[in-house]
């Protein structure tokens, strides 16, 4: 029987990529790293219903591992945007000489 390949696998190895430089731009990587967890969800219950008809079951792994490094770290970026609006405050979040002063008072 010939060997296929997992129809998202590729897909969720690059939004796995995607989604850890997504989280130095406002946490934006979360979204990606979100969609590549479901298409590997899905890939993965393919693959355990049929595990000789699919190859490339280890681009789907390395893919799944990043994006959770990914949310990870997307998670944490967001938590210390969050502390630091809770810290400082809106007005100052948006005034950068404001923002330094304060640091500085810290």
């Amino acid at each position: 029987m010939e060997q296929r390949k997992l129809p998202n696998a590729t897909a969720v190895l690059v939004l796995g990529i995607i989604s850890i430089p997504g989280c130095c731009f406002y946490c934006v990587g979360l979204i990606f790293a979100i969609i590549a967890l479901v298409l590997a969800k899905k890939d993965k219950a393919l693959f355990a219903a049929n595990p000789e008809g699919y190859d490339n079951y280890s681009t789907l792994k390395t893919g799944r591992v990043l994006a959770i490094i990914g949310l990870i770290l997307n998670i944490l970026a967001l938590l210390s945007i969050i502390f630091a609006i809770a810290t400082f405050g809106w007005a100052i979040m948006n005034d950068p000489a404001a923002l330094q002063q304060a640091m500085q008072g810290m």
